[in-house]
């Protein structure tokens, strides 16, 4: 069963009108109710983000002062011309969006390739020059591919985007995704799979996107993952399961215990939180949600 709202519709939204004045309004009063329920000091140990599109009703400006205010460093999966604004709160964008083809048109079709290389061109100057390092990319759909052929396909793409990123001291990142529930047919739905075109490509300048929700759905058996294939993750996002919702007690995943797995390999990236907030107060939610992530 597909989750009621993704990525993909939301990035479809507009932001703004009354929804979104009352979806920020109060800040300061629920971050400090938040304090009082999860406590309010980070340790340090782990670099936190926020994917945006899972709040998209609030607007980026009021957003990024919420995020500011909770101890997060970036805010994600958003645009360059994004960028002022996060500046403005002094806040990072972990992980570029905006790859033209999105999840279902990727790499894995060599006719992608041309405008997926152009976008690179024209983007990894300016997330160079903000101080960002990653961009996200995708295998695209299979449409009766086959793995095999995907994987050539990606290669080939990711070997002409890799003198662009090298140049400019930027990563490429590949997202595994899952195919059960989210985003049927996708191709880069195994972490072996991920693996496996990460040492085709032969560049410290690709890496994947590991993301926990998504992996727990196909795989399972998250920490001996991570613990085996950490060097070529460079980036992990969250999510409960089943649902997307809240990582909390109502899901199986007991992310403490994975989060100080990663830190245990001396992961030095970015932790993003992703999953939909289910309870009226998202703030709220998303507080919690660092909090049980910073171990």
């Amino acid at each position: 069963m597909k989750t009621k709202l993704s990525r993909r519709s939301a990035l479809r939204q507009i932001t703004g009108g009354a929804a979104a004045l009352a979806a920020a309004s109060s800040l300061s009063h629920r971050l400090m109710a938040a304090d009082e329920a999860t406590g309010s000091k980070l340790k340090g140990r782990v670099n936190h983000s926020v994917c945006k599109w899972c709040y998209n009703k609030i607007p980026l400006d009021e957003f990024c002062q919420a995020a500011r205010d909770i101890g997060l460093q970036s805010v994600e999966l958003l645009k360059v011309e994004d960028f002022p604004t996060l500046k403005k709160y002094g806040l990072k964008c972990a992980m570029v969006s905006g790859v033209p083809g999105g999840i279902e048109s990727g790499l894995n079709r060599v006719e992608n390739h041309d405008k997926i290389v152009a976008f690179f061109e024209e983007v990894a100057p300016k997330v160079a020059a903000a101080g960002d390092k990653n961009i996200i990319c995708f295998s695209g759909n299979r449409k009766g591919m086959s793995d095999e052929q995907g994987l050539e396909n990606c290669a080939i793409g990711l070997k002409r985007i890799m003198p662009i990123c090298e140049r400019h001291k930027v990563w490429a990142v590949m997202e595994l995704l899952n195919s059960k529930v989210n985003h049927p047919d996708y191709m880069c739905d195994h972490t072996i799979w991920g693996v496996e075109l990460v040492k085709k490509v032969d560049s410290e300048h690709f890496k994947l996107l590991y993301d926990i929700y998504h992996m727990q759905i196909m795989e399972g058996d998250l920490i001996a993952t991570i613990k085996k294939y950490h060097p070529y993750i460079a980036h992990y996002h969250t999510g409960g399961v089943p649902g997307r919702n809240e990582i909390d007690e109502t899901q199986e995943i007991h992310y403490p215990a994975v989060m100080m797995a990663i830190v245990e390999t001396g992961f030095k990236g970015h932790v993003a939180q992703e999953f939909i907030p289910k309870r009226p107060d998202v703030l709220v939610s998303l507080k919690q949600g660092v909090n049980i992530c910073d171990v």
